[in-house]
């Protein structure tokens, strides 16, 4: 009896260690909007658009004003998942090297349940790179669930379509056809696979990543403006004279989805124990001008302007981040890795997966100074159509590789270059120092590039740039 009786109470004891680790590990739902920039959120200074559940996020925690992505999807997204530069790992678009190391491999490592949900659009499709057809891919990456869009399909290819009425789906390797999800709308069934693992997992630690669908064109009714009108692919064509109205409507609905997911968390009563991260890959599309501060910006997707590359973030972590706290730290897409790299430095099994490049912001979430950066920094070679470049910023000055210099608070578009004239004391010292940190970059990506380009070059070990604690 006695023996059994320790027996019991060591059992109960190492649950209850387990359950205690368990409870220690915040949970993390990252949230990347695609196409859609820091013009078009009301906590950011959005005249057009409602975003209430965003701007309640930003109320609650902490906005950030110099968050920097790259111009288009899949660099962002490369950069992003990995915590490295594009020089180091990006070659094709729409595609990521099954053999790189994800955040989701870091988080499974870390004890997480794991999901993806979304736009994949990561296997090499367009260029048919061998195993662009393998449809376990995003489980391959890291991800224990999935449903996602453009897995081994394109929208183009005779079992595809588009991400919105009636969109072909996979989910967890298998496809689910445009014909199975008649009349459904992308972004409700994704929502509900997110809400849906939420729920199943929330005695666990789990870690969400959701690269939406919304707001890439085309730009098609929501289930709140559709009306009547015909709810199969037919709705996603693109209706002329119309876009913007569809534009804001698609910028409000992801935000109504964005509230679900937080009430989601709420209803599991996991709110005090989650991260929530909301961002975008890149800028608006060109086609959208938005109304800001009095305003009017033109969407800068694919260009290296702050309409391109300057993204909203907003995080939100009930009961640790300092509530409606504006902090103008410079962030790269880099450094979400290292920050969840950060967030498990308990778990021996993570000492080797620091990020080269990224800088964590975890101290900010936690109301701390930490070590913020002092550049961002950008290289950018697209391989689908687009003028590449290289750029190296503070908050106010950014620099490009060719010389070319602007002050970018006074001139959003770039058209006076600094770079001969007499400029301010503080502008001569972040030139300075950009240009010190640009000379230990790798060279700069030269040419438009395009799918069918043959050099690709890449320098996976290429040294640290600049000096980590600057």
């Amino acid at each position: 009896m006695k023996y059994a009786c320790l027996l019991f109470f060591s059992i109960l004891l190492g649950f209850l260690c387990f359950a205690t680790d368990a409870a220690g590990k915040p949970n993390v739902i990252l949230i990347m909007a695609d196409d859609v920039s820091w013009e078009a959120f009301g906590c950011y200074g959005a005249e057009d658009y409602l975003t209430p559940h965003i701007d309640s996020l930003a109320a609650n925690g902490i906005r950030f004003d110099h968050c920097y992505s790259t111009p288009i999807c899949t660099t962002s997204r490369v950069q992003l998942m990995t915590g490295k530069y594009n020089f180091r790992n990006y070659t094709h678009f729409g595609f990521l090297d099954p053999e790189e190391r994800t955040f989701g491999h870091l988080m499974q490592q870390a004890g997480y349940k794991t999901a993806i949900a979304g736009k994949w659009q990561l296997n090499g499709l367009y260029n048919k790179i061998p195993g662009h057809d393998d449809s376990t891919r995003p489980q391959r990456m890291g991800f224990d669930e999935s449903l996602l869009w453009q897995v081994t399909t394109t929208k183009n290819d005779q079992k595809g379509g588009e991400r919105f009425w009636s969109p072909p789906l996979e989910h967890n390797g298998l496809f689910i056809s445009a014909k199975d999800n008649q009349n459904q709308y992308g972004p409700d069934l994704l929502c509900e696979f997110v809400c849906d693992f939420i729920q199943r997992n929330q005695d666990e630690p789990f870690f969400v990543y959701y690269p939406m669908v919304l707001v890439h064109d085309p730009f098609v009714p929501t289930p709140d403006t559709i009306g009547d009108a015909s709810r199969g692919p037919s709705a996603n064509k693109r209706q002329k004279g119309k876009e913007k109205g569809n534009f804001v409507a698609m910028v409000n609905y992801m935000d109504t989805i964005v509230g679900r997911i937080v009430s989601q968390v709420q209803a599991v009563n996991q709110l005090d124990n989650t991260i929530i991260l909301f961002t975008a890959d890149n800028g608006t599309n060109t086609r959208i001008t938005s109304g800001w501060n009095g305003m009017q910006i033109k969407g800068g997707k694919g260009g290296m302007t702050d309409m391109g590359t300057h993204v909203p973030l907003v995080v939100s972590w009930h009961g640790h981040t300092p509530q409606g706290t504006v902090c103008r730290d410079l962030i790269n897409f880099t450094d979400f890795y290292q920050t969840l790299v950060d967030l498990n430095t308990k778990e021996p099994r993570l000492t080797a997966a620091k990020s080269y490049d990224g800088r964590s912001f975890l101290p900010q979430l936690n109301g701390k100074t930490g070590n913020p950066r002092s550049w961002a920094f950008c290289h950018y070679q697209p391989y689908w159509n687009k003028q590449s470049g290289q750029f190296a910023r503070t908050q106010s000055h950014k620099l490009y590789r060719d010389g070319h210099f602007y002050h970018v608070p006074h001139d959003l578009r770039e058209q006076t270059d600094i770079s001969l004239g007499t400029a301010s004391t503080q502008a001569e010292a972040d030139r300075k120092m950009l240009t010190a940190l640009l000379e230990t970059s790798p060279p700069a990506p030269t040419g438009d590039g395009s799918r069918k380009t043959i050099r690709r070059p890449i320098y996976p070990d290429w040294k640290q740039l600049g000096d980590p604690n600057d």
